[in-house]
Parts: C-alpha cells; sequence; structure tokens
C-alpha cells in the first residue's frame, strides 16, 4: 500500500483505538444486509433473513471479529499484505470460491463502519488513507484469483 509516512501513522493510530470485535460483527452484519448475495457464503449462520437477525446473530459477530483480527495483522503489515494474507486468499479462492470483489465491498463497509464509531475524528485525509489500506488488502486477498 502506497501511503506516506504521516498517513500509516494516523491510520496505525486509530487502528489502536479500534474494537476489532465490535467493529467486526458490526462491518460483517452491514455487508451480509447491504448486499444480500453475499449471504450465500454463509449458510451455516443460520437466520439471516432480516437486518435484525443478521446484526443479532452470533455467528456473524464471530466471524466478524474473526475478520477484523486478520485485516488487524495487515494494518500492521502494510508494505507486506501479499504475504501477510497469502493463505487466507488461497483458502477464499480455491476453498470457498469467494467471489473477490467481496473483498472491495467489506473493505467499503468497514470505512463507513470506522466513521460511524469515530465521527469527526475520522478525518477525510483518514478516511482516504483507509480507503488506500482496504484496497490493498482487498488485493492482496484477491492476489490467489489472478
Amino acid at each position: 500500500v502506497e501511503l506516506t509516512g504521516e498517513e500509516k501513522a494516523a491510520v496505525l493510530a486509530l487502528w489502536d483505538k479500534v474494537d476489532e470485535d465490535k467493529v467486526g460483527g458490526e462491518a460483517l452484519g452491514r455487508l451480509l444486509v447491504v448486499y444480500p448475495w453475499t449471504q450465500r457464503f454463509f449458510d451455516s449462520f443460520g437466520d439471516l433473513s432480516t437486518a435484525a437477525a443478521v446484526m443479532g446473530n452470533p455467528k456473524v459477530k464471530a466471524h466478524g471479529k474473526k475478520v477484523l483480527h486478520s485485516f488487524g495483522d495487515g494494518v500492521h503489515h502494510l508494505d507486506d499484505l501479499k504475504v501477510t494474507f497469502a493463505q487466507l486468499s488461497e483458502l477464499h479462492c480455491d476453498k470457498l470460491h469467494v467471489d473477490p470483489e467481496n473483498f472491495r465491498l467489506l473493505g467499503n463497509v468497514l470505512v463507513v463502519v470506522l466513521a460511524q464509531q469515530f465521527g469527526k475524528a475520522f478525518t477525510p485525509e483518514l478516511q482516504a488513507a483507509y480507503q488506500k489500506v482496504v484496497a490493498g488488502v482487498a488485493n492482496a486477498l484477491a492476489h490467489k484469483y489472478h
């Protein structure tokens, strides 16, 4: 990811304040509500029939937490995202057959959730830096598809 030193510092500083457990469930839940076709990868999660069901689903929250912990690893390895996400890329490509566009969608949803969580502290400059990060993570996750 091409970030200035200032952008990288700002991304890391904000990430240290992120409640990965809470934000992960919120981001994955919103992905499944806003883009309902992504639910097909989560058949085993039970009731995803309404927004309330999705947002309250413990399996969605648990998987969202897992996703955000992995994303956090990426935030701390911004110079080596392809290596950081190599195994997850392989898993999502070869075994799960996830459409790589879903990674971009989730990244954009994550930015929305961060904006919601941090309000005015999530400045336009910080948003721009995070957009670069989520794009970099999405590209790293899609790497095995190319």
